[in-house]
């Protein structure tokens, strides 16, 4: 059975540049699983997990899989540029008592989808739990071509894909992979396409807004697979209208910031970021203020 529903990236609580608010991470843990969510996802993007240590890594999955104590599934990215650190951090996971480990392309370096290939069949059998690919073209320079993902499919300890490309013609041909492999689950990322990707035959989104309104994304998530198209259109405008914090502020980073800010305004968590980038100043956090208090939640 596919997994479903709405799992969080946790954004990472921090406190300098290689320490973790554990306090933070605490709350914002029991704050996302008692709005509803499906499951939890750490040290993805949203984490920041390529700009942090491999130390403070290890400590998140211990403490993340500590905090959620078996009351949801927890998904740990391993992606790293290095295939040794992939398989040692799935190590840890399994440890700790994740349930699945998420792997993208190896970044830096541009790979092909051969090369790709050959990877997947190499560091899956050595990853310590089971797998779900994650698609990022964005950040990664290379993403998974569908007939890549059709050559893997025979690997039975991979679960499905994670597509953050944002392209619903691609994730639609990608949710068709499923008369192949019916276990798989499909994922969306970004936030504000969740709903039309239910509709596409998807499993449910891998969305940043839930760190802050869980309970909006998972009664989207809801009214979508029931049909309820008048429910769904009115969490759509506002689950767009919360998405104006990601216009604040430049690169792939403002999505972090904004994430971190809005936590931080709810009193979740601080919003210290991984170096090398800045929390929102002042001024932009006065933006992100107005944004929360016109939302109708």
């Amino acid at each position: 059975m596919p997994y479903r529903g709405i799992i969080p990236p946790l954004i990472t609580p921090l406190i300098d540049r290689d320490a973790l608010d554990v306090e933070g991470l605490k709350k914002l843990v029991d704050h996302v699983i008692q709005g509803g969510v499906h499951g939890v996802f750490a040290l993805g993007t949203t984490g920041e997990g390529p700009c942090l240590s491999y130390r403070l890594r290890r400590e998140i999955i211990k403490q993340v899989c500590e905090e959620v104590g078996g009351r949801v599934p927890v998904f740990i990215s391993v992606t790293d540029t290095s295939f040794v650190e992939s398989v040692e951090l799935s190590k840890v996971a399994a440890e700790a008592g994740a349930d699945v480990v998420v792997l993208s392309v190896p970044y830096y370096f541009p790979a092909g989808q051969t090369e790709l290939i050959q990877y997947i069949e190499h560091i899956v059998p050595q990853l310590a739990l089971p797998v779900m690919l994650y698609n990022i073209p964005s950040l990664t320079k290379v993403g998974f071509e569908l007939d890549t993902l059709k050559t893997v499919s025979g690997f039975d300890r991979i679960y499905g894909v994670k597509d953050s490309g944002g392209d619903l013609t691609y994730f639609e041909d990608l949710c068709r992979l499923s008369s192949i492999r019916e276990d798989w689950s499909f994922l969306m990322g970004p936030e504000e396409k969740m709903i039309q990707a239910i509709s596409l035959g998807g499993h449910g989104g891998v969305n940043g807004g839930a760190n802050v309104f869980p309970r909006l994304f998972v009664d989207a998530y809801q009214a979508a697979v029931a049909g309820d198209e008048a429910t769904a259109a009115g969490l759509q405008e506002t689950i767009e209208a919360f998405g104006q914090i990601y216009s604040i502020g430049k690169y792939a980073s403002r999505f972090i910031k904004g994430t971190k800010c809005a936590a931080s305004i709810l009193g979740l968590c601080g919003e210290t970021m991984a170096e090398p980038f800045n929390q929102f100043y002042p001024e932009d956090r006065a933006k992100v203020e107005a944004i929360l208090e016109g939302l109708e939640l």
